[in-house]
């Protein structure tokens, strides 16, 4: 009699495709075939998808295993709640296949789609592969079938893919598809009518699909606006699907039309919100400065509209009637739109008879004072104002004035547009005005090229502030007698500025 240890068991995470036997793997077949135990996942009735699409594969003599969840969306009284009694179902699961390898057998746990994309096995895979054997044998997803039975591509050139858990909250849901080239929401059913209003408020409901139990029994396809959702069960997805070669708007109902005024921060595609990405995928026009239109990535079917950044008021009204039209039009903007930029020129425009019932929205950006503000620390933790030192939409004396009264009121100062090739006195000037009410050792950050390639930012003393160093791409953030410039262990200089001030001591009179 041998004393020798049985060897242990092989381990299979089987995909089995998204329900039709025949998109069953030759690699899934045989594992099933090699199998001595048939483990799969089933609800408390009992019944499992997995095993009826492997069903003509599994042999008597086979030990099946049902894996059955205590519970799917009900309450518990778990002292870990829902979370806490799903983690113990799938440690005693992970047992019960581990007696099973321990005894030299092999275990086959099958998996409708593909084991390792929101599937079962997964939990046992992690529980079980760093002691045994383990092979995962891909499978077809639910992506691919809805792909190929809707007929559409999903990604196409430089289009990214988003897949989505339709349990996400709405808000997250409608930012997420916002920002898609293609997505597909899962995970429907209860959910369904959260991710049609998700849909709805982020402009994708129109483009949506629905696929329900592709490749299976009972299989439904269509425009997501049209399902029931009374009719939805948790085995069905929403797609939206490549946007190129979409159909094109020939001849656009002016209804249709409206201009989105996008900011894309201080450098593009890192700082864009997932409104904006959505906005400015969805256009069928770009309009803006040629410098901030190359941000934007080039997609097929949109027309792009570059021009020179002094010609606001024009390019607002060339948007407005594309819009008027029925365009969608989106105008680009650095930064922030509101701030210093282009949302301005185009609601003034926009408030002219001829354009009121054209819709205009703006979409916030990052601002290039926040993105400085960030990177040098904290200098804008308490109240500050912003300024721009250009004076080619107002004269200098205006720009004089509201510097010496922000000065004196010591609030931090937010300074844009300081300098430029024909704009080289400014900042000299600035310095001299602050000079008579500001410290010399006051902190100012000089902030260049934010987020690109020639990011600078460093921290100065009023008094050393050199004007012959700031360009156009330079942005200044002035302290207040408050802000504070400290040299970390690294060697790197921050500046903040505290939140709470000074108390101010009270007249006599106690006014």
């Amino acid at each position: 009699m041998s004393n020798a240890p049985v060897a242990k068991g092989r381990l299979y995470g089987v995909g089995l495709g998204p329900g039709d036997p025949e998109l069953m793997t030759v690699a899934a077949v045989k594992a099933i075939a090699s199998a001595d135990v048939i483990a799969y996942h089933c609800a408390r009735h009992g019944r499992s998808i997995a095993r009826s699409i492997a069903a003509e594969h599994i042999r008597e003599d086979q030990i099946e295993e049902r894996l059955m969840y205590p519970l799917t969306v009900e309450t518990t009284d778990h002292p870990g709640g829902y979370r806490g009694a799903l983690d113990d179902f799938y440690a005693e699961a992970a047992a019960t296949l581990a007696a099973h390898l321990d005894a030299g057998r092999t275990v086959a746990v099958l998996a409708e789609g593909d084991p390792l994309f929101y599937g079962s096995y997964q939990h046992m895979h992690k529980r079980l592969a760093d002691r045994y054997d383990a092979t995962v044998i891909p499978g077809v997803t639910s992506i691919s079938a809805a792909a190929a039975r809707l007929g559409e591509p999903l990604c196409e050139d430089k289009e990214t893919l988003t897949i989505i858990p339709g349990t996400l909250p709405e808000d997250e849901l409608a930012a997420r598809v916002a920002a898609a080239d293609s997505a597909v929401v899962m995970k429907l059913g209860r959910t369904f009518t959260k991710v049609c209003a998700a849909m709805e408020s982020s402009g994708r409901l129109d483009d949506a699909r629905y696929v329900e139990r592709a490749f299976m029994a009972g299989e439904r396809t269509g425009r997501l606006a049209d399902i029931d959702p009374d009719s939805v069960p948790y085995f069905s997805v929403a797609v939206l699907p490549s946007r190129i070669d979409a159909t094109p708007v020939v001849d656009p109902d002016p209804a249709r039309g409206e201009v989105v005024v996008v900011g894309t921060g201080p450098a593009g595609a890192p700082w864009l919100t997932p409104e904006s990405r959505g906005a400015l995928a969805g256009a069928d026009d770009l309009v803006g400065y040629t410098t901030y239109l190359d941000r934007v990535p080039v997609r097929p079917g949109q027309t792009r509209h570059g021009s020179d950044n002094k010609v606001e008021s024009e390019r607002a009204e060339f948007a407005l009637d594309l819009a008027r039209r029925g365009r969608r039009v989106a105008v680009v903007s650095g930064g922030d739109p509101g701030v210093f930029a282009m949302a301005t020129a185009v609601l003034e425009v926009a408030s002219q008879d001829a354009y009121t019932d054209v819709p205009v929205r703006v979409l916030p950006g990052v601002t290039a004072a926040n993105a400085a503000a960030a990177k040098a620390g904290a200098p804008l933790g308490h109240d500050y104002a912003t300024l721009s030192l250009s004076d080619r939409l107002k004269p200098w004396e205006v720009i004089a004035e509201r510097l010496r009264a922000a000065a004196a009121a010591d609030l931090v100062l937010a300074l844009y547009n300081p300098g430029s090739r024909s704009r080289t006195w400014q900042v000299g000037k600035a310095r001299e005005l602050l000079l008579e009410v500001r410290l010399p050792d006051t902190p100012v950050i000089l902030a260049r090229d934010v987020g690109g390639p020639e990011e600078s930012v460093r921290v100065v003393r009023l008094a050393d502030l050199d004007p012959a160093v700031v360009d156009m791409r330079t942005l200044l953030i002035v302290g207040s007698s408050q802000t504070q410039a400290v040299v970390r262990a690294d060697g790197r200089t921050v500046a903040w500025t505290p939140r709470r001030y000074p108390e101010v001591e009270s007249s006599p009179s106690g006014v």
